[in-house]
């Protein structure tokens, strides 16, 4: 027979281990070697805010470069170069940083990608981007970004998107 102790931690041992498999189904962020920027959409009437978590594993302060693209599946982009400014303190490790972008309109947000040029590195924790007609949509990065490339996520045909 077992105890209400035994099987107290029978429980928790179960919900670590499930816990723990959740993670493991989290999809990493790729590289993206021929992601192209689309620069004919130069509609701006919609506004969207991104916050961005830097990682408290991250580098103390970044003076790298940080550029970020996102968008929908049926080809409606946001692009915002140069986020960073070493004057704001943007991308200190344990913050968060909000920005206001101005972009195209778009449907459910299915891909987001960051570019990093530089040297000191940056760890992303998270990334949501908000906007008026679009669920909230947050992108698990917790790792560092490589040197000049696109790196990120695209859920668009998937079959797996979930919006928080």
């Amino acid at each position: 027979m077992i105890t209400g102790k035994a099987m107290i931690s029978l429980f928790y041992l179960a919900f670590f281990l499930n816990l723990s498999e959740a993670r493991l189904l989290l999809p990493l962020p790729h590289t993206l070697r021929s992601f192209k920027i689309n620069t004919t959409q130069v509609a701006t009437s919609c506004s969207y805010t991104v916050k961005i978590s830097t990682s408290c594993f991250s580098t103390r302060y970044t003076r790298d470069q940080i550029s970020l693209a996102f968008g929908d599946a049926y080809g409606n982009q946001v692009y915002a170069p140069r986020l960073d400014d070493p004057h704001t303190r943007a991308f200190e490790s344990c913050s968060t940083d909000t920005f206001q972008i101005n972009g195209p309109c778009t449907y459910q947000i299915c891909y987001l990608y960051l570019y990093r040029y530089g040297y000191d590195g940056w760890k992303p924790k998270t990334v949501t981007v908000y906007g008026h007609y679009i669920s909230p949509a947050t992108f698990y990065y917790n790792t560092f970004i490589p040197n000049a490339i696109w790196y990120g996520f695209n859920y668009c045909n998937a079959g797996f998107f979930s919006a928080t």
